[in-house]
């Protein structure tokens, strides 16, 4: 995971300013055949925008952020190991390269390509790629609340 990352700020006379520009920052491997580039998350919604100069995306966060939020890329390599799960989060997803299945039991799946977008509310589900090559798709998380056995 390399990918550039420009996170902007204002300086002490409350002019725009670049606070970071960096590539390949805040990696992780999760799983066999799966790796992660966490460019930023947030604490609160609605986001408190008063710097503090913190990189919010080094923070170590597991899936979710009650109350917040987490925006990353993830590859997910061919014979990514499986794990079923789910988040209590709205997830907008962008496959930017490559194909995989989204299995979401019961003999539900669903195929998405490059270019492909995804809603993802708060289901049960588990990333499967059955190709040759990875697959990277973008996640935006945010915190939800609800009930998720019905609508």
């Amino acid at each position: 995971m390399n990918f550039r990352r420009v996170v902007t700020g204002h300086d002490k006379n409350g002019k725009p300013v670049v606070r970071i520009d960096d590539r390949g920052q805040n990696t992780a491997d999760w799983r066999p055949h799966m790796t992660q580039q966490q460019l930023w998350t947030t604490r609160d919604l609605p986001v408190d925008l008063n710097e503090n100069g913190e990189d919010q995306g080094a923070r170590d966060v597991g899936s979710m952020i009650p109350g917040g939020s987490i925006f990353k890329i993830v590859e997910f390599g061919p014979g990514v190991a499986p794990r079923s799960h789910r988040t209590d989060s709205i997830d907008y997803a962008i496959v930017i390269s490559g194909e995989i299945d989204m299995e979401m039991g019961e003999g539900k799946s669903v195929h998405l390509c490059a270019g492909d977008t995804l809603v993802q509310r708060a289901t049960i589900h588990n990333w499967i790629n059955r190709g040759e090559e990875p697959c990277v798709i973008a996640f935006v998380l945010i915190s939800a609340q609800g009930n998720t056995a019905v609508g």
